[in-house]
């Protein structure tokens, strides 16, 4: 008896773990061997978007903050990772009907092979994070320990996300372009270079209906912080990160059939 489709998606994709785990290891390697800078440029390209927003934020826009700096760039990381992947997953999926039709692979291996990705590369990233931490005086604490599971939760939120986009675009394709300048608007309702309480109190209660704003805070509490999330922050982003997967993942695999001809 065959299982559900969404059952049977992820057992393919397990069976094609070392398909998927080959895809993360050429896209890392892709990335950075014709670069002559090569794995620095994860941790370049965070820095420098710090001291832009850093310099017109601090110095313009006078955000007080401990550590402003610091501050933004434990933002940027999980937006980054966010962004870039769940981007990825969508051009994979959307624009690889060619090789769908060619020969079978789980379409989710694609999606999967991003968020690995995107994992090493933010992993990467927390390098510089916590270099300028030490040199502003905010030095690490024990939180760090929980810091893996902010990026299941920040993997889980992105993978739905890319999924249902990827589904909805696979019917109409303005939506991937759109996509993007969602995520502009996105980061701008998400405190990733601002804190909460710079916004007044009823613009608070409106940006945590964003789960990026759940997922954030709990990612900078345990980074830059160094404190324990409540367990209403974690359950804030753990249910809103779980939720977001499993609805994607169900619609995504009731339609994944249709991929390799409709793209």
């Amino acid at each position: 008896m065959r299982p559900p489709t969404f059952l049977e998606e992820f057992l393919q994709a397990w069976r094609y773990r070392d398909l998927i785990l080959y895809l993360v290891r050429r896209d890392i390697t892709t990335r950075y061997k014709r670069s002559v800078l090569g794995v620095a440029w994860t941790m370049l390209n965070p820095l420098g978007m710090m001291i832009i927003l850093s310099i017109v934020f601090s110095h313009i826009f006078h955000v007080n903050v401990r550590g402003y700096p610091a501050y933004v760039l434990s933002g940027l990381v999980v937006w980054n990772f966010f962004a870039q992947v769940s981007t990825a997953i969508i051009n994979s999926l959307v624009w690889g009907g060619d090789l769908f039709r060619r020969i079978y692979v789980p379409r989710s291996a694609f999606a999967f092979s991003s968020i690995g990705t995107g994992v090493v590369n933010l992993s990467l990233s927390l390098v510089p994070l916590l270099l300028v931490m030490a040199t502003l005086g905010i030095w690490p604490k024990t939180t760090l320990i929980f810091v893996p599971v902010a990026m299941l939760f920040l993997s889980l939120f992105t993978m739905g996300v890319g999924l249902l986009i990827s589904t909805v675009g696979m019917y109409f394709v303005d939506v991937v372009e759109m996509y993007a300048i969602v995520l502009m608007g996105w980061m701008y309702l998400t405190p990733v270079i601002y804190p909460m309480s710079a916004l007044p109190s009823n613009i608070q209660f409106w940006l945590l209906f964003n789960p990026m704003v759940h997922i954030v805070n709990v990612f900078r509490m345990l980074v830059f912080d160094g404190i324990h999330p409540s367990l209403g922050t974690w359950l804030a982003a753990g249910l809103s990160s779980l939720g977001t997967f499993l609805v994607g993942w169900l619609i995504f695999t009731a339609k994944v059939d249709e991929f390799a001809y409709r793209t």
